[in-house]
């Protein structure tokens, strides 16, 4: 009824949220959409061909996102891998958004780890399933606090890296991307209402491997910040 609390059967989770850097403000969390296959080198390592498909997304759970430092080896699963990503927080949205707006719903951006159970996800591809169990389980995407594109911009170019236990595994530039920010935010506004509180992870370069107990990994992004995660 109006103006009366609502009566749960149990309290409702939390809101997941990411903090924002230099401040004590949080990013409250609505949705995790990750685009597949955004650096052409990564596309033809995964079978694909970056010059003939379009972009296609998948989706982690709000609560996947943590910022906590470690990554707990998840069940079910015997080759994890590691992929590091920019995360692109909106604070706008809407639908059919063109191109040339679309930066305006951008709050800021971070660095990300879209970990996957990569034995699982290829068990699902063969048999045309969806990939939830491969990408969206628990504390599936490491991410480092959010920087306000008020401060930086809108990123398009600059290195994104990543070294396991002080090797480098992963290397690449931003404008390596098939899809840019602008280009994936409209795009998805096509499929879905976008909403502030919205999180896209924007791809991976080559490179992803798998990851075992005890390693750390550290990755950075140029001008966006750097992220450390423990695989426990």
């Amino acid at each position: 009824m109006q103006g009366t609390s609502p009566d749960y059967v149990f309290p409702p989770a939390p809101v997941p949220v990411l903090p924002v850097k230099g401040t004590d403000r949080f990013f409250a969390v609505h949705r995790v959409y990750c685009v597949g296959r955004n650096y052409a080198a990564h596309a033809v390592e995964m079978g694909g061909d970056p010059d003939k498909e379009p972009p296609f997304f998948f989706q982690k759970n709000p609560d996947n996102l943590v910022t906590i430092g470690e990554f707990p080896y998840p069940p079910a699963s015997s080759d994890v891998h590691h992929e590091i990503e920019m995360a692109v927080a909106l604070k706008g949205g809407g639908r059919d958004i063109p191109v040339e707006r679309a930066l305006e719903c951008v709050f800021g951006y971070g660095v990300a780890l879209d970990m996957t159970r990569r034995d699982l996800q290829a068990s699902a591809k063969e048999m045309r399933r969806p990939w939830e169990v491969g990408k969206a389980f628990e504390a599936s995407a490491p991410c480092s606090a959010l920087v306000a594109a008020s401060e930086i911009g809108h990123p398009s170019q600059g290195a994104i890296w990543l070294d396991v236990n002080g090797e480098r595994r992963q290397t690449g530039d931003l404008n390596q991307m098939i899809w840019k920010v602008s280009e994936m935010i409209s795009y998805l506004s096509g499929l879905f209402t976008l909403q502030p509180g919205d999180v896209i992870l924007s791809g991976t370069p080559a490179g992803v491997g798998a990851v075992k107990r005890g390693d750390l990994l550290c990755g950075s992004i140029d001008g966006v910040g750097d992220l450390e995660v423990r695989v426990i």
